[in-house]
């Protein structure tokens, strides 16, 4: 049963990277919209920094470089249930993501970035 359940969230999500558009798409209730707002978390000294990012665009976020390349929302629930596909970097080793996949606002554990010192997750989308 698990596996069915795994099979189909790598199935829906397979759909979703494919309709990757920067303009506002609604499509099955989904809004597709500029930019998303992530939170950044270094472990070490607690502290805490907002990103605001493009889609198609970059940030640097002390040794991560961050990329977004879309972030979506069903209709009417853009402050908790946005979601936001990234690609995460450490500057030290480029050449390997350290994250690639798509992350949910309301339950940031279920697909998260697996660092050392950093922490990253999304907290809404930009409209």
């Amino acid at each position: 049963m698990i596996r069915v359940l795994a099979c189909l969230m790598l199935l829906s999500g397979a759909s979703l990277a494919q309709d990757q558009e920067i303009v506002i798409k609604v499509e099955d209730g989904l809004i597709a919209e500029g930019g998303a707002v992530l939170r950044g978390l270094d472990r070490i000294n607690g502290q805490t920094t907002d990103l605001e990012i493009a889609p198609g665009q970059s940030v640097d976020y002390a040794r991560l470089k961050i990329s977004l390349d879309v972030c979506k929302y069903p209709e009417g629930k853009e402050q908790v249930e946005a979601f936001a596909y990234l690609t995460v970097h450490d500057v030290r080793d480029a050449d390997v993501a350290v994250f690639d996949g798509w992350m949910f606002a309301s339950s940031p554990a279920l697909s998260a970035l697996d660092h050392p010192r950093y922490d990253v997750w999304v907290l809404r989308c930009k409209i």
